[in-house]
C-alpha cells in the first residue's frame, strides 16, 4: 500500500462473481483477517483495520478478531459507521483506496466512490495486494477445475435451449442486444449443468452472454466432459476461456444488460468502455426463482427422502444421549450417514450447524475439534443442517433447523422454544394477496415475539435454489429488505425465526415453505416441504393460541401420515406418540 501510495485497502468476501460462499482460492478476508463467517468486508488502512458483518456473525467475529487489533463493526447497528463513512472519517481529502476490481461488485465499488467523491477519494482496483502476501507468503489454493455434470431432463422441466429463448423473448422486450451473466447459480440452472468448484455449491467457474444470435460461455474448457461439450455446441453454445471475457472484442454489442449488483467492477468497466448498458436485475434471478411444476415435484420427492433421515436422527438421538458419548461433530455425521441412505442424497448444502447449549448462540457456529461439545442429557442442541438430492424423480436442496431437547429445560427455555415456534407457525399459515413482499410478511413471523420482547438479528426467510445455492433470491423474509421481489407461486422460501441468548441458548425453528395459489381468489399461502416433528418436549401449551395449536397439530398429523410408512415399527411408533394433538 504504502510503495503504491494506497492510504486504505478493501478486501470483501466475493469471488469474481458476487457469489455468497467462495472456493478456496478466494478466501482471502479470511486468510486475512482470521474471521471465517459468510459475510463481511475488511477495511486495511496504513495503522488500523476494522471488519463489517452482520447480526448471524457478531458473536463468532468477536471471538475469531480477538487478539488481531481488527476491530468489529456490527454492521445495522446503532452508533455503527458504515464503510463508507469510516473511510470518509480516516482517509485525507484526495486519498486513495484500493481493491481488487474483479472481486468487488460494481454497486458496492460504485456506491463507495460515490461517497467518496466530494474529498476527492479515488480508486486503484487492478491489483490483488492481499493475494500478493497470500501468494508471497505461501498455502494460496489454485482456482478450482472440477468437471460439471447434466441433471436428469425429467426434473427440469424446460431444457437449456428452451430457457435460452426465453431469456430472448425478455431481451427483445427490454431492447437489448445481449444479457451478460455473472452469477453462477443462474449459468448453472440456465444449462441444466452442475459443477462442484465452491463447497456446498454445485456451481462451476464460468461468465456467460447470451445474445440474439449467440450464447458465449467463459470457462476451463478442461471441466466439460466430451459428451456434454457436444450438447453445448448443438445448443449453440461456443465455450471461451475464462478470463476472455474481459477482452475488448468480445464487447461489440451495442446495448448491454447487466445487473451491477451481480456482475464485478472490472468487468462493468471492460462492458462500459465499448457498451452502452442497460442496468437493472437479470431476469434470470426470478426466472430461477419461480420453481416449474418438474421441478416442484422433484422437490417435494427430495424433501420426503430428507424428512425420512433427519426424523430417523431425531429418533437416535432422543434415545441416545446420556447412553453412548456423542459430541456436535458425531451427531452432524450421524445425521449425514441417515442421509446417505437414499441412493439420490448427492451431499451437503452447507457446513452443518450443531450446536449444543451456549454454541446455540452462535448463530452460524461451526465446531472444530477444539470446541467439540459432547452432548449431555440436558439442555438443547441446535441443528441446523442441509443436503442435495439428485436422482430421476427426486432432486433438490434441502435447508432444516430443529432444536432438540436433551433433558430438562429452565422456564426461560421452554418459554422461549414455545415462542420462537408461535413465529414460525404464524408465517407458516400466513394467507396474503399477490404482489405481497416479503418485509411486509416479517411482521406476521415476528409479531409473537416482540409481543415477548424478543427479537433476532438475523432475517427470517431466504430463497432455496433448485439443487443449487441453498440461499438465492431475489425473494426474502425480513423487516430490513430493500427492493425484495414479491412472493409468487413457485418460489421457494425459508421460515426461520430464533432467539439467542450469549453465554445460554439458541433456538431456531426452520422449515422450507412452498408459495402457492389459495382457496381465495388473488391471493397465496404456503404449503410446508420440510417434513420433521418440532420437539413437543420444549412446548408449553399454555403459550400457543389456540389457533396456533391447530396449526402445530395439522403439520404433525401430515409428518406422521407422509413419514411413518419409511420407518422402523419402533420409530413409527414413536412418531405416532409425538405427533399426537396438544
Amino acid at each position: 500500500m504504502s510503495e503504491r501510495n494506497i492510504s486504505a485497502y478493501i478486501v470483501c468476501t466475493d469471488d469474481f462473481h458476487g457469489s455468497e460462499y467462495v472456493g478456496g482460492y478466494f478466501k482471502l478476508r479470511e486468510y486475512l483477517s482470521g474471521f471465517t463467517g459468510s459475510a463481511g468486508t475488511l477495511a486495511v488502512t496504513l495503522d488500523n483495520a476494522a471488519l463489517w458483518t452482520d447480526g448471524r456473525y457478531y458473536i463468532q467475529a468477536e471471538n475469531e478478531l480477538s487478539g488481531s487489533r481488527i476491530k468489529l463493526m456490527k454492521s445495522g447497528e446503532k452508533g455503527t459507521p458504515s464503510i463508507e463513512e469510516f473511510l470518509a472519517e480516516k482517509l485525507p481529502d484526495g486519498a486513495v483506496i484500493g481493491f481488487d476490481g474483479r472481486a468487488v461488485s460494481a454497486g458496492f465499488a460504485e456506491k463507495l466512490l460515490k461517497a467518496l467523491a466530494s474529498k476527492g477519494i479515488t480508486a486503484r482496483s487492478d491489483e490483488d495486494l492481499g493475494g500478493m502476501v497470500w501468494d508471497k507468503l505461501g498455502g494460496r489454493p489454485g482456482l478450482s477445475c472440477e468437471p460439471v455434470f447434466e441433471l436428469p431432463e425429467s426434473v427440469c422441466g424446460f431444457s437449456a435451449s428452451q430457457k435460452i429463448e426465453k431469456i430472448r423473448e425478455k431481451l427483445k422486450k427490454e431492447r437489448a442486444e445481449c444479457l451478460a451473466i455473472s452469477a453462477l447459480d443462474q449459468i448453472a440452472w440456465i444449462l441444466n449443468l452442475r459443477g462442484n468448484d465452491i463447497e456446498f455449491n454445485p456451481v462451476f467457474l464460468s461468465y456467460m452472454i447470451i445474445s440474439t444470435d449467440e450464447v458465449l460461455l467463459f470457462a476451463n474448457e478442461k471441466i466439460f466432459p466430451g459428451n456434454i461439450a457436444g450438447k453445448l455446441e448443438k445448443n449453440g453454445v461456443k465455450i471461451l476461456g475464462y478470463n476472455d471475457i474481459y477482452n475488448d472484442e468480445i464487447w461489440h454489442y451495442k446495448t448491454v444488460w447487466l445487473d451491477s449488483g451481480e456482475v464485478n467492477f472490472r468487468l462493468k468497466n471492460t462492458v462500459r468502455d465499448h457498451c452502452e448498458i442497460i442496468d437493472k436485475k437479470s431476469p434470470v434471478s426470478l426466472m430461477k426463482a419461480i420453481k416449474n411444476p418438474a421441478e416442484i415435484k422433484a422437490v417435494k420427492a427430495a424433501h420426503l427422502l430428507d424428512g425420512i433421515a433427519v426424523t430417523r436422527f431425531m429418533y437416535w438421538l432422543k434415545h441416545s444421549v446420556g447412553k453412548e458419548r456423542i459430541t456436535e461433530i458425531s451427531a452432524a455425521e450421524k445425521l449425514e450417514e441417515f442421509r446417505r441412505m437414499s441412493a439420490d442424497h448427492f451431499g451437503e448444502s452447507f457446513a452443518p450447524i450443531m450446536a449444543y447449549g451456549e454454541h446455540g448462540a452462535i448463530v452460524h457456529y461451526s465446531a472444530t475439534e477444539e470446541t467439540d461439545a459432547e452432548l449431555q442429557p440436558r439442555g438443547m442442541l441446535l441443528s441446523d443442517t442441509g443436503g442435495h438430492y439428485l436422482g430421476e424423480n427426486a432432486a433438490g436442496t434441502t435447508d432444516i433447523t430443529r432444536t432438540f431437547v436433551l433433558g430438562e429445560l429452565t422456564e426461560t427455555e421452554r418459554k422461549a422454544f414455545t415462542i420462537v415456534l408461535a413465529s414460525h407457525l404464524e408465517l407458516l399459515r400466513a394467507i396474503f394477496p399477490k404482489g405481497v413482499r416479503g418485509s411486509v410478511l416479517d411482521g406476521i413471523a415476528h409479531r409473537p415475539m416482540w409481543q415477548c420482547g424478543m427479537d433476532f438479528n438475523h432475517g427470517t426467510g431466504h430463497g432455496v435454489g433448485f439443487m443449487l445455492n441453498v440461499h438465492e433470491g431475489p425473494q426474502r423474509i425480513s423487516w430490513r429488505a430493500a427492493g425484495d421481489a414479491p412472493l409468487e407461486e413457485g418460489m421457494i422460501t425459508s421460515d426461520e425465526p430464533g432467539y439467542y441468548v450469549e453465554g445460554k441458548f439458541g433456538i431456531r425453528h426452520e422449515s422450507l415453505l412452498l408459495c402457492w395459489r389459495s382457496y381465495m381468489s388473488g391471493f397465496l399461502h404456503f404449503i410446508p416441504l420440510t417434513l420433521v416433528p418440532f420437539d413437543r418436549d420444549g412446548i408449553d401449551p399454555e403459550l400457543l393460541t389456540a389457533e396456533q395449536r391447530g396449526y402445530l397439530n395439522d403439520y404433525h398429523a401430515m409428518v406422521f401420515d407422509k413419514i411413518s410408512p419409511y420407518l422402523p415399527t419402533e420409530e413409527a411408533e414413536w412418531l405416532k406418540k409425538i405427533t399426537e394433538p396438544i
